[in-house]
């Protein structure tokens, strides 16, 4: 006989009643000038982030965020593996909770490489070649026989091996089959040097007959070229033998030596070829670009014509189509192409492809060609592309962390970029968007408004919640929000007009254009209609022109305002003639620097594959220089408290008294005028936001000598009450008698135009032509082109 015992028996288990973090809740944000912010943000939402420039948009979302998303997924990997990673720190926060994986889509522009083209960086490159070594004929080889980075070469000789507790030689041959054109090296264009631009040939060498930056007789270069005995460096280059003018152009690297010392002589050819001419150009120093431009010309490659690839990657054919064809076409052309390819044995190859290219058409950049070099890519562009991948990914539940993602469009792009936001959030996953355009801040499900203001003015969270709640709260994005700029009642007259004629760059269509002077002109177009092709391809790069491009500036954490504008040389100087010392010695990077962190004001412990832990320097307590230099005072301040106050601080401080130096005060003019009075000018530039960085090439650029300006996307990053600040400024530039150019999609810029240039009336071989020209009041009564459409919509008429 059994006894039964009744027991409560547990509720049964219902899937998805556990209480899942909907949230992602961050405590205590402190990177950079976040002050303690702390922010609960929906998944499966679309929030967007907002505040003016440098508020600590992209400390919280990118800084904080997606850096500890990236962290902990990397510390998932073994030890071995992390060791090839980047290692990232631990973000100072108190408490992140309910992360996913973070996908980020920043607008960093792609790699300046000049052997890194739009096809090779999204892999259709390598796809296409997997694809005609299989179907190409005739055949010629495996992929790499297409790859325009494989050089073709072949060997022979003995090789030793152990066998049979024996050593062994056996004759080898081996043969490689590459792409590469051999004329050009696969970089599809070959260079021309000007021989006059490298030597004055009335001079010897002694006498300074070299114009080539950096190759002065003071240094080693001197050495080498008094010691090498090839010629005579006190004879003027003119009477050089035949024999001794070609080794000091041609010789191939021969070594010698100069006073006991082992050292390899080069001729000046080759040498500028591998340490100027392998380079990008816009990768370049300033100075070290001019001298490339000056010196040398470019021309396409006469064997391969500008393909890259050799002869026999050429022949090989699929329907009478080349692999350079292809690479040539228009990818929404070799889209449709592909898509009548029917071969079973690579059918799986086809789908991917397929796939890709049309992604590059859905997302708006089906203009471009797969040979177009990846470093003459927009900002909007890059951040496109860097999206295809993620487009057709089956992935959910991810976060995906976009920066900016409409700068470099139309309002015509804008809309469709909206609508792959909000694909990409009703596919499951959360979407994070810092941005400025109200047109994309209207599609939020959910904003978070940083601010008041930048910098250390900035930090804390001013609004959590809906748009409508955001138009009525008062904040600055909140009181800018519905901001729109009134077209002008009255247009300036121009004061003379530069010819443009025949421009045929890119998908230019022999373009005639007359673009007046004196006066603020925007060009304006779809993206890819041939603005930039025309602003940058066609307007001379004279004495006269200051072309401000869309290139981020580069900096390491020693660099700073001070150094990136200049400004720290006037400095030293006035600090020196004070204090009757060298100038030197108020440097971080030279004599002043602390000898125990190296000037750099910190400690840094590397830890291998985990993130290293930067402490500050106990000798100096963060202020990099030596306490000896910190006894030299100029107007009562020493160079660390200089260098840590404001720019508005710094300006009142040189513009008078003691410490007055107008050299300094001049840039701090400039700083102040693009509305970075508030940047402390010891920052270091890693800490910028985007907006900033923009800025300080703005106000850096503004001391070019030059009676055009041409300027490309300057409200990239910026918020909409820095916009109207942006617009004093190019006012003031005109009203001082220059001529402004401005590549531009932001409304209110073109809003205030004196004469508009649009160009389409679509993107690649859909556009190249000029198809309005006039004043924004012609433009808007007209509505013949897209942005017509846009702009009226815009001022509400």
């Amino acid at each position: 006989m059994t006894t039964r015992t009744d027991t409560q028996s547990p509720a049964p288990y219902i899937a998805g009643s556990h209480d899942v973090v909907r949230l992602i809740r961050v405590q205590g944000a402190r990177e950079n000038n976040l002050k303690d912010v702390s922010v609960e943000i929906p998944k499966h939402r679309l929030t967007v982030f907002t505040g003016v420039s440098g508020s600590g948009k992209s400390s919280l979302v990118f800084g904080t965020i997606a850096a500890e998303s990236q962290r902990l997924i990397n510390e998932t990997y073994s030890a071995f593996v992390q060791g090839f990673m980047p290692t990232l720190a631990r973000p100072e926060v108190d408490v992140l909770e309910g992360l996913t994986t973070a996908i980020i889509v920043d607008q960093e522009r792609m790699g300046a490489n000049p052997r890194s083209t739009v096809g090779t960086v999204t892999d259709v490159n390598a796809m296409l070649r997997i694809l005609f070594s299989r179907l190409g004929r005739p055949h010629i080889g495996s992929p790499q026989a297409f790859s325009f980075n494989v050089a073709s070469i072949s060997g022979s000789g003995a090789v030793s091996f152990e066998r049979g507790g024996k050593s062994v030689k056996e004759r080898r041959d081996f043969n490689v089959t590459g792409g590469m054109c051999p004329r050009c090296e696969g970089m599809g264009r070959v260079t021309d040097i000007d021989l006059s631009q490298l030597y004055d040939d009335s001079k010897s060498l002694n006498e300074g007959a070299l114009t080539i930056p950096g190759y002065s007789m003071d240094g080693w270069y001197g050495r080498i070229f008094s010691g090498c005995g090839f010629f005579d460096p006190d004879r003027p280059i003119r009477e050089y033998t035949e024999a001794e003018l070609h080794d000091l152009l041609y010789k191939e690297p021969t070594k010698i030596k100069v006073e006991g010392i082992n050292l390899t002589y080069e001729g000046l050819v080759p040498k500028i070829q591998k340490s100027m001419l392998s380079k990008d150009k816009e990768a370049l120093q300033s100075h070290i670009r001019a001298f490339v431009e000056r010196a040398v010309t470019f021309t396409s490659c006469p064997e391969c014509g500008g393909t890259r690839l050799s002869e026999a990657a050429r022949s090989s054919k699929i329907k009478g189509i080349g692999i350079a064809d292809a690479c040539t076409m228009q990818i929404s052309d070799l889209a449709e192409w592909i898509r009548g390819l029917d071969e079973p044995s690579v059918a799986p190859l086809l789908t991917t492809l397929r796939q890709t290219l049309e992604s590059f058409v859905e997302i708006g950049l089906g203009y471009l060609s797969l040979d177009r070099p990846s470093g003459t890519l927009s900002g909007g562009e890059a951040q496109r592309v860097k999206m295809i991948r993620h487009l057709g990914s089956a992935l959910t539940d991810v976060t995906y962390v976009f920066d900016e993602p409409t700068i470099g469009l139309h309002p015509h792009d804008i809309q469709r970029m909206n609508g792959l936001l909000l694909r990409l959030r009703d596919k499951g996953n959360t979407v994070l968007v810092v941005e400025h355009k109200p047109e994309t801040i209207a599609i939020a499900d959910h904003v978070v408004d940083l601010g008041p203001g930048a910098g250390t003015a900035g930090g804390t969270i001013c609004f959590e919640g809906t748009v409508e709640g955001l138009r009525a709260s008062g904040t600055v994005t909140g009181r800018h929000l519905d901001d729109r700029a009134a077209l002008k009642e009255k247009v300036r007259t121009p004061t003379g007009t530069l010819e443009i004629r025949g421009a045929t760059a890119h998908n230019l269509r022999d373009v005639a254009v007359d673009v007046p002077l004196g006066v603020l002109v925007v060009v304006t177009g779809v993206a890819g209609s041939g603005k930039s092709s025309l602003v940058h391809g066609s307007i001379p790069r004279g004495a006269d022109v200051v072309s401000i491009g869309q290139g981020a500036i580069r900096g390491s954490r020693r660099s700073n305002p001070a150094t990136y504008t200049g400004l720290l040389d006037p400095i030293r100087k006035a600090f020196a003639k004070a204090n009757g010392v060298k100038p030197a010695l108020f440097s971080a990077n030279s004599e002043g620097a602390c000898p125990n962190c190296n000037g750099a004001g910190v400690i840094y412990t590397d830890l291998a594959m985990m993130a290293g832990v930067a402490t500050t320097c106990e000798e100096c307590e963060g202020k990099r220089f030596q306490a000896s230099v910190l006894d030299h005072h100029l107007g009562g301040r020493d160079i660390s408290e200089v260098l840590a106050m404001s720019v508005t601080e710094a300006k009142e401080f040189f513009g008078a008294g003691e410490a007055r130096t107008p050299a300094a005060h001049a840039i701090l003019d400039r700083l102040a005028d693009v509305g970075l009075g508030y940047l402390s000018l010891g920052q270091p530039l890693t800490t910028l936001s985007g907006g900033e960085r923009q800025r300080l090439k703005l106000a850096t650029h503004m001391a070019d000598k030059g009676g055009v300006y041409v300027l490309d996307e300057p409200t990239a990053g910026l918020h909409l009450a820095d916009v109207e600040q942006l617009l004093g400024l190019l006012d003031r530039l005109v009203d001082s008698g220059k001529s402004v150019i401005v590549v531009e999609h932001h409304q209110a810029v073109m809003a205030h135009a004196d004469w508009i240039i649009d160009l389409g009336p679509g993107a690649g071989h859909d556009g190249g032509r000029i198809v309005f020209e006039g004043t924004p009041a012609d433009l808007v009564d007209a509505r013949s082109t897209l942005t017509g459409e846009h702009l009226a919509a815009y001022v509400g008429t």
